[in-house]
């Protein structure tokens, strides 16, 4: 009878045991469905956002932006990468030579290229003489709305490098004159790019990644979520068809065997830690490369360029001057309006 009596409080026991582990695990799949749900989902038009920007209208409560307007500019459309039924919108603003020096902007997630952080630098570029297409990457701004999800950069890279086909291809541009300039997540985007595509030139990065799984661990402190989500978010992702840790930064590090990489960085980035950059730096000097590195006191996320408006011009310049070139009839002292001013 004794013997009965603890074989049923063994199997109850187990049977709890079982039940919690099943309640746990399905609390813990839930959770990183929330986590993938807010991490991945991206709205089209900038959520409504900066719905009246253009390159050759724009303001920014930072700082003056009357310089950095481009009031010449083409609305133009084209295919990503290796699927034509995705069609990338871009603004096309021509610098001092059609075929000259040329840089595509990259948004962050969540952004369009209506935002004035990526206006506000190829603004910068531009009164330089550069050749500038800013462009949207799928689910975002104006072009294709696949599944409204961003991949962490494992399927936009194509986007960038269907605007890299049509720089080549219809504006005529030497792939040695084109550079790519991503900011956030178009920073890391544009490093992955970078790294499947040999013949891009240069890259300049603003607060990307490393790894993704800090990346996320990171949004997750921020947003007040429990980090410990962060690998049920990228499981349910896998659920969902899409490995978004199969391909980042780190992974195209080896990839640019010593092109041109600058990694810029606000010391006070709470969304993407300033360690993040000192890990790229890391990862290209150990391949043999030679950053250009730039970590901006007091800058929070992206907003190095708002801090140091004139510092940031002058930098971008004396990077992509030797990188990819500098433009015909350059720009001399005097031609150029004073920089604007921080507000």
């Amino acid at each position: 009878m004794n013997r009965l009596r603890r074989h049923r409080r063994i199997v109850a026991a187990a049977a709890i045991t079982l039940a919690l582990v099943l309640i746990a695990g399905t609390a813990y799949l839930i959770g990183g469905y929330l986590v993938y749900d807010r991490a991945t989902r991206v709205d089209a038009h900038c959520g409504g956002l900066y719905a009246s920007n253009t390159p050759a209208s724009f303001a920014s409560d930072r700082l003056d932006t009357t310089p950095y307007l481009m009031p010449s500019f083409d609305l133009v459309g084209f295919s990503s990468r290796r699927d034509p039924a995705i069609t990338i919108s871009g603004w096309w603003v021509p610098g001092t030579s059609p075929t000259g020096p040329t840089v595509i902007e990259v948004h962050g997630l969540g952004s369009c290229k209506r935002s004035p952080t990526v206006l506000l630098p190829a603004g910068m570029l531009h009164r330089r003489g550069y050749n500038v297409l800013l462009i949207d990457l799928r689910n975002e701004g104006e072009s294709t709305v696949t599944n409204g999800r961003f991949a962490g950069g494992v399927t936009e890279y194509n986007d960038v490098l269907g605007a890299w086909d049509w720089v080549r291809s219809v504006r005529g541009v030497p792939a040695n004159r084109i550079g790519l300039a991503g900011m956030s997540m178009g920073a890391a985007t544009s490093i992955i790019a970078m790294g499947q595509e040999p013949e891009v030139a240069a890259v300049w990065e603003d607060s990307s990644y490393g790894n993704i799984d800090d990346a996320i661990a990171g949004q997750l402190a921020l947003s007040g979520y429990p980090t410990f989500l962060g690998p049920a978010g990228i499981f349910v992702a896998r659920l969902q068809g899409l490995d978004i840790t199969s391909l980042g930064p780190l992974d195209a590090i080896p990839r640019l065997h010593g092109r041109p990489i600058a990694i810029v960085h606000g010391a006070a980035d709470k969304r993407i830690p300033v360690k993040q950059a000192d890990t790229l730096r890391q990862a290209v000097e150990a391949t043999g490369g030679h950053p250009y590195v730039w970590i901006v006191d007091g800058a929070d996320h992206t907003q190095s360029v708002y801090v140091q408006p004139g510092e940031y011009e002058r930098r971008m310049v004396e990077f992509f001057g030797p990188a990819i070139g500098v433009p015909d009839e350059a720009t001399r002292s005097g031609l150029l309006p004073a920089v604007a001013s921080v507000k």
